[in-house]
């Protein structure tokens, strides 16, 4: 989720579940040492609790990274290397680690070495023509006795020569099985599966049939009430599905206190084209975004005019 799941993103998202984990962008080690550490990891105390989601190859970069980001106040380190795309290939981690298994658990190693915070991984079930259960097993053999927190599955292959990142999040057969047989043979690893989950109630069934989590992505961002349904759902039954014009009473005070640091409404409000999903208004509510309030001058109480389109979506 590089350029999606930003600090904006993240309060808008905590709005509808108070205690989904929430995870940052896949940052890079590298640039996290070196470059602007504050700006790269900027969050509010809002967002909390929010997992630190690293990049990287070199395990004592990594473990700087991981001190950095401990330091920064986040819940949990979590490194990924199931990202498939061509610059994260090119930079020699993401998806393409998954075959060098031992140098993932030197990269563990340090990460757990360097923080108390919990260290968790992101990985698919294989690379290119290696899907099949015995590499994906295999993979998991040289990382799971290292005391990893989590195990975050893509049920998918990642094939990195000749598919685009989102064909591989739509080619790639999904086998789930896959991520249910590695649990039931580990039942003491932690197991939180990815990939393909739109509905409540197949998230239900993968929970009931003894996976320990969903982790959600682009299901959530295009309508986050998904994340409300799984709080009332899974974490508390009194939970309320915050209706919209709610949603935008908290955004417009938070965008209050971005505009005073220089942050244009639009920066925020690019993460809210879900917010009317499947209700009346929605196409005209996306148009109020691309068209109102994207403009440099639109200022926080701009989404106030947009209450009518919002009051009709909850009538209807």
């Amino acid at each position: 989720m590089m350029d999606w799941t930003d600090c904006h993103c993240r309060y808008v998202h905590r709005l509808f579940a108070p205690h989904a984990l929430l995870y940052t962008e896949m940052i890079v080690s590298t640039a996290l040492v070196r470059g602007d550490a504050r700006r790269l990891l900027e969050h509010s105390p809002a967002e909390h609790p929010v997992a630190l989601q690293l990049g990287g190859c070199d395990p004592k970069e990594l473990a700087v990274a991981a001190r950095i980001g401990a330091a920064a106040g986040f819940a949990e380190i979590n490194l990924n290397v199931g990202c498939p795309s061509d610059r994260v290939k090119n930079g020699s981690f993401g998806a393409c680690l998954m075959l060098k298994p031992a140098l993932v658990a030197d990269c563990v190693r340090a990460l757990k070495d360097a923080t108390p915070l919990p260290v968790t991984v992101k990985c698919r079930i294989g690379i290119d023509d290696r899907d099949d259960y015995e590499f994906f097993s295999g993979f998991v053999d040289a990382i799971a006795g290292l005391g990893i927190a989590a195990l975050i599955v893509h049920a998918r292959a990642a094939i990195l020569g000749g598919l685009s990142p989102k064909e591989n999040r739509e080619i790639p057969p999904l086998k789930y099985d896959y991520v249910h047989k590695l649990k039931q043979e580990r039942p003491e690893l932690l197991v939180v599966l990815n990939g393909g989950l739109t509905q409540m109630a197949e998230i239900r069934q993968h929970v009931a049939a003894g996976l320990d989590g969903v982790m959600l992505g682009r299901a959530a961002y295009h309508r986050p009430a998904l994340l409300a349904e799984l709080e009332r759902d899974m974490i508390d039954p009194a939970w309320a599905v915050p209706e919209p014009p709610e949603i935008i009473e908290r955004v417009v005070s938070y965008a209050k206190v971005c505009a005073r640091r220089g942050i244009r409404l639009h920066s925020i409000t690019r993460h809210m084209h879900g917010l009317m999903a499947g209700r009346e208004g929605a196409r005209a509510w996306r148009r109020f975004l691309s068209e109102v309030a994207a403009r440099p001058e639109a200022v926080p109480e701009t989404l106030y005019s947009a209450l009518p389109i919002l009051n009709q979506g909850i009538a209807a």
